[in-house]
């Protein structure tokens, strides 16, 4: 079964991601991915150098970005055309605007467009909280999952089974996904 890393960091997500785009796309097509996207915190600074890995190994490409709203909302958008990447960079801009430098500002009424070229994942807190995924099911009808990240933390069942419970809940499927910062455990 092929398998796409839909939430990877590169070290453009500073103090978080700890390795270049070109050893994580390096790192993935080793593995045999099928895809991998590119998911640097309100910026898309690591996809000019993870496209030219990307062409080098074979191996698709999916443009995103990651986003943390200030109610705590936290998701994922990733691009699936070349307008999608421009309604991302606009999103990514109005953010880093309304900001001090180094920071960004989101909250939902900068989401009023939908992105309509653009998939959502909703990337639930610990406890999430149901009503941040009926809203963004409303804002991206169709295409919102809910990424599940089990990250070997000793409750990986418990909480599979709560997002399990909440995307039928809600009526949103569920993604697998790896929140992936590092290409090797060393770094």
């Amino acid at each position: 079964m092929s398998y796409a890393e839909l939430h990877c960091l590169t070290n453009f997500s500073f103090l978080r991601g700890a390795s270049h785009a070109e050893e994580l796309v390096e790192r993935a097509a080793e593995l045999g991915y099928s895809a991998l996207a590119i998911t640097d915190e309100c910026s898309v600074a690591g996809v000019v150098r993870a496209h030219l890995a990307a062409r080098e190994h074979g191996l698709k490409l999916i443009v995103g970005s990651e986003f943390r709203l200030e109610d705590g909302l936290h998701c994922v958008m990733l691009a699936t055309t070349r307008r999608g990447y421009g309604q991302l960079c606009r999103l990514i801009t109005q953010a880093r605007r309304a900001a001090p430098k180094g920071q960004y500002r989101l909250g939902r009424p900068d989401f009023a467009c939908g992105l309509p070229d653009c998939l959502a994942l909703w990337l639930p807190e610990q406890v999430p909280d149901e009503t941040h995924g009926r809203w963004l099911a409303s804002v991206f009808p169709g295409r919102l999952w809910i990424a599940v990240e089990l990250l070997t933390t000793g409750q990986d069942r418990r909480r599979l089974a709560r997002l399990q419970g909440l995307g039928e809940q809600i009526g949103l499927p569920l993604v697998a996904a790896g929140d992936v910062h590092m290409h090797a455990r060393s770094r």
